[in-house]
């Protein structure tokens, strides 16, 4: 990527780990509690008014654009908001909300047909081996119910992407705003429900203005400014070359935290996100081949033995390669790991066609 991309990319990692110190602050307004699936309803609300005025529909079916929305958009952030009420730190929300990458392949090898390579294995072992030292560690400290949720949102992330990767949206943010106008209505009858309608009607009337504006900051920077940023970066080079800035995401988050929040993670909690991100960054990271060809010592094609066929020439058999390395698991794994993404919503904009279309542009 060019220097003005790379810094691009780069501040969406920064918007999208910043974005869970805000979920906090706006769930935590000066001691106060706010009802988290109103809040999740708020934010999709601002996401989805005016921008779904002036974005066209996906050329997607509606069961696609529903299943995104429940899964992806409501599912998620309705278990990440509810497990940051129960105590959850912003900082170790945004580390365990990685797995999602992890069970993205696990569900895409049992529902896709999408058979993992013996790298996604060994990064799977290492992220699912740090979630375990993170569990302990978190049981010493705090009860381990917040961070089961947090698993459950990363779970629930992890099938939206199964769902938008069989519909193959050719708008990444079409999919993102009109998925979103599914979450409001279902997140705000929920919250009724649970939290009754004088407390809602209550919060409504007396919101305060630091939660008025996590909202805003969730909505606006972390999901329309990080996506439409993080759509055109895929839209012009190769999945590979994008999706490991999604690893500065919790790095990140977690120095946000600690600088604004003054959350400090405990040892085994530090030891066991390293095991994770390791388990991420080998799931996702292909291998680098150093060697380039040498034109004096592979001038033309030559035969091997005779009896064989000749060799293809070097720029297309090393390509062969690559694709037989990495296997339609890797690129999807690659692909997906934007939602990263993000980090919140990062696998959203990176599935679907743009992303693998611009990869021979930029060989």
């Amino acid at each position: 990527m060019t220097p003005r991309h790379s810094a691009l990319a780069l501040l969406v990692a920064v918007l999208w780990g910043v974005n869970f110190v805000a979920i906090d602050l706006g769930l935590h307004p000066g001691g106060a509690e706010m009802p988290p699936l109103l809040f999740v309803a708020m934010r999709f609300t601002l996401v989805v008014v005016p921008c779904i005025f002036f974005i066209r529909k996906p050329d997607v079916g509606w069961k696609a654009i529903i299943g995104v929305g429940l899964l992806m958009s409501a599912g998620q952030f309705g278990l990440l908001y509810l497990a940051m009420a129960l105590g959850m730190p912003a900082g170790l929300a945004s580390l365990v909300l990685q797995a999602q990458v992890l069970l993205t392949v696990l569900l895409a090898a049992g529902l896709l047909g999408e058979r993992p390579s013996r790298r996604q294995l060994a990064g799977v072992v290492l992220g699912v081996a740090g979630l375990a030292v993170v569990a302990v560690g978190r049981s010493l400290v705090a009860p381990v119910l917040p961070l089961m949720i947090v698993l459950a949102a990363a779970l629930s992330w992890a099938a939206g992407n199964i769902v938008a990767r069989k519909a193959k949206a050719a708008s990444g943010l079409g999919l993102v705003v009109w998925s979103g106008a599914v979450v409001p209505l279902p997140l705000l009858g929920l919250s009724l429900l649970v939290d009754g309608p004088s407390a809602v009607a209550q919060e409504l009337l007396d919101i305060q203005p630091v939660t008025l504006l996590s909202a805003l900051y969730t909505a606006v920077f972390g999901s329309l400014v990080g996506y439409g940023i993080w759509n055109r970066l895929l839209g012009m080079y190769p999945s590979s070359a994008v999706v490991p800035v999604t690893l500065l995401v919790p790095v990140v988050g977690m120095s946000a935290a600690w600088l604004v929040l003054g959350e400090v993670p405990t040892p085994a909690e530090v030891a066991g996100g390293l095991l994770l991100l390791a388990g991420v960054a080998t799931a996702v990271l292909r291998p680098w081949n150093r060697r380039r060809p040498d034109p004096r010592r592979d001038p033309q094609p030559v035969a091997r033995r005779p009896g064989i066929q000749q060799a293809l020439p070097r720029p297309q058999a090393q390509r062969r390669v690559e694709v037989r390395a990495s296997g339609r698991a890797g690129d999807f794994a690659a692909d997906l790991a934007a939602d990263g993404a993000p980090p919140e919503d990062a696998g959203r904009l990176s599935l679907g066609e743009p992303a693998r279309g611009a990869e021979p542009r930029a060989d």
